[in-house]
């Protein structure tokens, strides 16, 4: 029981110790620690408004490369369909292009045609009228081998003509 109760002796003694601790810690040390204690806070603080800094500049920064992502996107897009429109243009200007060289060249054609049937028949009516002549010629001259023939074709000859002009 005697470890419960402490003698006067003691406890002064004691009591003594612990307030020069108490001074010496609360003039020197409780300074140093609170101090201390401070300046860390301070440091989380700082630590902690420049993280929340970050991520507002990491938070623009996503926010601007979506916006420049989307840009991207929709530039594309446009270049894309410029060159779809550019491209069917262009086809489209080919088969035009090939569709009016098509007619020109069958205009050619049509007109070198024309022109070769013009000159075949052209060349088969003079063949034509030569060999009608040859034949003529040669069937005039054998009916007209004899004299009487000849006397006949005259005076036929005579009467139609005689005839058409008194029709006239």
């Amino acid at each position: 029981m005697w470890l419960l109760t402490p003698e006067f002796g003691l406890l002064f003694w004691m009591l003594l110790s612990f307030g020069i601790v108490f001074g010496v810690l609360a003039k020197f040390g409780f300074p140093v620690i609170t101090r201390m204690v401070d300046e860390r806070n301070e440091y989380i603080r700082r630590s902690l408004d420049t993280a929340d800094e970050a991520n507002r500049r990491l938070e623009q920064i996503r926010e601007q490369s979506d916006a420049i992502l989307k840009e991207a996107q929709n530039r594309q897009s446009e270049i894309l369909k410029k060159a779809a429109d550019d491209g069917n243009r262009l086809v489209r200007e080919a088969k035009e292009q090939a569709a009016a060289e098509t007619k020109k060249q069958l205009a050619e054609a049509v007109s070198r045609i024309e022109t070769e049937k013009r000159k075949a028949l052209a060349d088969i009516s003079r063949q034509a009228a030569m060999l009608s002549v040859n034949i003529a010629e040669k069937i005039l001259h054998r009916q007209l081998e004899h004299h009487e023939s000849q006397q006949a074709l005259i005076e036929k000859l005579l009467e139609e003509v005689e005839s058409e002009t008194a029709k006239n």
